[in-house]
């Protein structure tokens, strides 16, 4: 039998959708909350520019990324799922950062069978790549996208940054319980 293959983000999605912040507000003199960030471009709450942001990230990527918190029932769901379906991690973190990034999943005992490093925020060639069944994801315009040109369903978590109206296969949700509800949801009428 076929295994069902998830496709999950990291950032926001595994870990914790405010695992930056402390950072950002150490680094740029802030006082932000998640609530605060209303849009998934930092620049204009941090009063710099795309330049300075890009080289902070370059810089403190790597630190945020060996130290990000869990997101609220990650490890419970997502481990719950390892023997009955293939977990295929597609991130737009940097292809330098593999290293970093299977350590936190071996430290953190998160189960993986494939980690995906593409770079960029487009994920749609490598959905498609891995034939994802299922995808995961917190940044609104890409759960858009893989939904409407992969023709999968996109559970999508909700943050402020990604509160947009949603297009249909996009569901969203508010924790990692209610998206395993969702799955078992999808899988019964689609099996």
């Amino acid at each position: 039998m076929i295994k069902r293959r998830f496709g999950i983000d990291i950032d926001g999605t595994v870990t914790c959708p405010s695992a930056f912040i402390p950072y950002l507000n150490k680094s740029f003199r802030k006082n932000l909350t998640l609530d605060d960030i209303t849009d998934y471009d930092l620049v204009p709450f941090l009063d710099t520019t795309e330049e300075e942001l890009n080289e902070w990230m370059e810089r403190y990527e790597p630190i945020i990324y060996s130290e990000a918190p869990l997101a609220n029932g990650a490890l419970e769901v997502i481990n719950s799922w390892k023997d009955e379906y293939e977990l295929y991690y597609i991130s737009a973190r940097g292809r330098h950062l593999y290293e970093i990034t299977e350590k936190w999943f071996q430290q953190q005992g998160v189960h993986y069978h494939h980690i995906e490093l593409i770079g960029s925020h487009n994920k749609i060639e490598a959905v498609k790549k891995y034939n994802i069944d299922i995808f995961f994801e917190d940044k609104y315009d890409n759960a858009c996208d893989i939904a409407e040109q992969c023709m999968i369903p996109v559970i999508l978590f909700d943050t402020p940054y990604n509160r947009g109206p949603l297009p249909k296969g996009v569901i969203r949700v508010y924790n990692w319980h209610e998206a395993k509800q969702q799955v078992e949801k999808l899988l019964t009428t689609t099996s």
